[in-house]
């Protein structure tokens, strides 16, 4: 019986680290379709699969060596948070030109290389002179979609970007699922974050470092996405921002800049002290905040909340809104909350703000996003009913400032200085009134020193899974040696006993 619960005990042990070691690396890229058809139940679960104290800030209208020219980026930006934000960019020679969707989740510079249905063209690495394949596999998977393909690198320029031409690693997609959407209008993915989540390892010089690197401008970016109070379902694309490289550009914010520090360089990781719906504090721990992480991602469409948060926030706003007979399909995100048309839902709901820790780590700042924001409109139903969706979603994979919250800022990515900066974007107005309030500084002594330890990041969990795997299969090894090739020990009269063998307890 010894042997057989040892059997067990090992064969648990085994399927617990094969089990480890499926798990995938996920980026949190989540985009919504640009428009689809709604019934009058306005059941909307099939969407579901369609779904990252103050200071001085650099504000100059030029960098100082004359690279790059902030002005000229302002307004190079498509799109809205529902389709993504995406840029246009020239890549090979000659020139082909692709829209690019920019994600501060991912590290990849990636390109559709061959048809798909859901695309009007794409990089056809065969016409370039300059390109040149490294022969390496890559695949990445994220929240939404999965593509796979090569490596290669090849000259990149952008015209409403800094001035030259750059050698980029450039992924070249060969196959999708899931990726390319009906309705969006880009053909690849320009991936803003760190070297950490490079795929297939860090070696991958992302986009942004190499422009650093060989153009010398400053190791910083903003943001400015102007999507707010837009509804998914229209057809035209607007102006839909602006990705300042290399600054940030005064034009485009108004009052102080407000910086957070960076917690980790992988995603844009920072830490959030807590929640408040109305001026009522949620009280949880801070650390069910970056549960996980909490990070600033471009290409998240919603504001992601830990279950336990998102749960607390629903029942803070059903508590606090001046309706309370809410679907739970409407929190879910599977169904809409419609008004007859010109009525606005807004004044029926209360402002959200997050706090985050200042730079002075003994103080916090405040962001706040205004009903506007995160009760988005989306159709409207024979002309009569205006129809909203919600615009906060629970998450498994940590907490995610997504275009939800960040249309309401303009965003500097400040690298050089390993901090995230927020100030009241220019763009979140409507009807002459600001979506968006920024204040502080605040006390931080009422909450943990450090809200954000003690979390193990994705590409650590994926090297233990796989060094758990690796000892698996030798203990596994082992075992089908002894079972194949069991003890054969004999007594001093050569004959093999019942004791000394292990078919017995094998059997039993």
């Amino acid at each position: 019986m010894a042997y057989s619960k040892s059997v067990l005990l090992w064969a648990f042990v085994c399927s617990f680290c094969f089990g480890m070691s499926t798990c995938y690396y996920a980026v949190p890229l989540k985009i919504y379709r640009g428009k689809f058809n709604s019934s009058l139940d306005l059941d909307l679960t099939s969407l579901q699969r369609i779904q990252t104290s103050g200071g001085n800030v650099l504000a100059l209208a030029s960098d100082p060596a004359g690279i790059v020219n902030f002005l000229d980026m302002v307004n190079n930006l498509q799109g809205d948070s529902g389709r993504g934000y995406y840029m246009e960019m020239s890549i090979g020679t000659p020139g082909q030109k692709l829209n690019i969707l920019v994600d501060t989740g991912s590290s990849n510079f990636a390109v559709a290389a061959a048809p798909h249905p859901f695309i009007t063209h794409y990089f056809n690495t065969a016409l370039s002179s300059t390109y040149q394949s490294t022969g390496r596999a890559v695949a990445v998977k994220y929240t939404q979609g999965n593509w796979e393909g090569e490596l290669g690198t090849d000259r990149v320029s952008i015209p409403k970007g800094p001035n030259g031409t750059t050698t980029i690693n450039i992924a070249a997609i060969l196959a999708s699922d899931g990726f390319f959407l009906p309705g969006v209008n880009w053909q690849g993915i320009l991936g803003l974050a760190y070297p950490l989540l490079s795929r297939p390892d860090s070696s991958v010089e992302p986009f942004f470092n190499s422009l650093v690197r060989q153009t010398g401008i400053p190791d910083i970016f903003s943001l400015q996405m102007c999507g707010a109070g837009l509804s998914a379902s229209s057809t035209a694309d607007p102006a839909g921002g602006s990705l300042i490289m290399g600054g940030a550009e005064p034009n485009l914010y108004r009052g102080s800049m407000w910086y957070t520090p960076i917690k980790e360089e992988w995603y844009y990781q920072v830490e959030v002290l807590k929640l408040e719906i109305g001026d009522q504090n949620l009280n949880l721990d801070c650390r069910e905040y970056n549960v996980d992480k909490a990070i600033v991602d471009s290409g998240t469409t919603l504001l992601r909340l830990p279950v336990n948060v998102f749960n607390a926030v629903v029942e803070a706003i059903t508590r606090t809104s001046l309706i309370q007979d809410f679907s739970s399909g409407f929190w879910a995100g599977t169904k809409l909350a419609c008004w007859m048309k010109g009525e606005s839902p807004w004044r029926f709901f209360p402002k959200l703000s997050i706090y985050l820790r200042a730079t002075n780590t003994s103080q916090s700042f405040r962001i706040t996003i205004l009903p506007q924001l995160y009760i988005q409109p989306i159709t409207d139903v024979d002309g009569t009913l205006d129809c909203f969706r919600f615009g906060v979603s629970s998450s498994a994979n940590g907490l995610v400032i997504g275009a939800t919250v960040m249309e309401g800022f303009y965003v500097v990515f400040d690298r050089a200085q390993r901090r995230v900066g927020f100030a009241l974007s220019s763009c979140a107005v409507s009807g002459g009134a600001a979506l968006s309030e920024i204040a502080g500084p605040f006390s931080a002594a009422d909450v943990a020193a450090d809200c954000a330890g003690g979390g193990l990041k994705e590409p650590l969990l994926w090297v233990i899974s796989y060094a758990l795997m690796g000892i698996c299969a030798v203990v596994l090894l082992v075992l089908l040696l002894l079972l194949v090739l069991p003890c054969r020990c004999r007594d001093r009269s050569g004959e093999i006993t019942d004791e000394s063998s292990l078919v017995r307890h094998r059997i039993k």
